[in-house]
């Protein structure tokens, strides 16, 4: 990018009236240009494809395509892409799992707007901007006793809290919306992670660890 040119930003969340709010905020910085907008993670990728932002502002909980597999798509297909987790959100499996997508920073929504655009301004320089919180949270995980289920992603997290309630892959595909052969897949990547071979070692290995999967189960 040219030094003299102002950092282009596409704005991805699902609520119109945010993603039009923090446009306006941008403009009043001259070295900082809103180029599009997406309400999900798959028009973000279109977005991406068109424009070719320099940053990303990225929601994670959306419809369609969540911010964690769109940033993770966005950093495969666009390196040049710096991806800033703009969120409400601030559990700790949303934040590892969208930092190992590559999003350079984690902040939340009620971030200032001077704060905000410094936080651009160093993404673009590559530097790490994170929420006091979120510094907090990873730096107390790290003194958190390892659990097995530490390696599975929040997606496999909630296929194994319909595991545990007996479901098939058919089952699953339905209730998370997501195709039977992706359920299977999702499936075997549990099992290879926690290197069992049935989905009853599985259940037995949940109660065996009394892992807490409450805030995954599907109603």
């Amino acid at each position: 990018m040219d030094p003299q040119s102002p950092i282009r930003i596409v704005i991805v969340d699902d609520h119109a009236m945010l993603r039009k709010g923090l446009a306006v905020f941008l403009l009043s910085y001259p070295d900082l240009k809103p180029v599009g907008e997406a309400s999900n993670g798959k028009e973000a990728l279109a977005v991406c494809a068109n424009q070719l932002p320099d940053i990303v502002l990225m929601d994670l909980m959306m419809p369609i395509m969540d911010g964690i597999i769109a940033t993770r798509l966005i950093r495969q297909d666009f390196p040049d892409t710096q991806v800033i987790a703009l969120t409400s959100f601030g559990e700790e499996r949303l934040i590892k799992d969208i930092l190992v997508a590559g999003a350079i920073s984690y902040l939340f929504k009620k971030i200032s707007a001077d704060d905000l655009a410094q936080a651009i301004r160093s993404a673009q320089n590559g530097i790490a901007t994170y929420a006091p919180e979120v510094t907090k949270i990873l730096l107390e995980s790290l003194q958190k006793p390892k659990s097995r289920f530490e390696a599975l992603t929040t997606r496999e997290r909630e296929v194994l809290a319909l595991i545990v309630k007996g479901m098939g892959n058919n089952q699953i595909a339905d209730a998370l919306v997501i195709s039977p052969s992706t359920a299977k897949s999702h499936v075997s990547n549990i099992l290879a992670k926690l290197g069992v071979a049935s989905r009853s070692e599985v259940i037995a290995m949940v109660m065996e660890d009394s892992f807490n999967l409450g805030d995954f189960y599907i109603k």
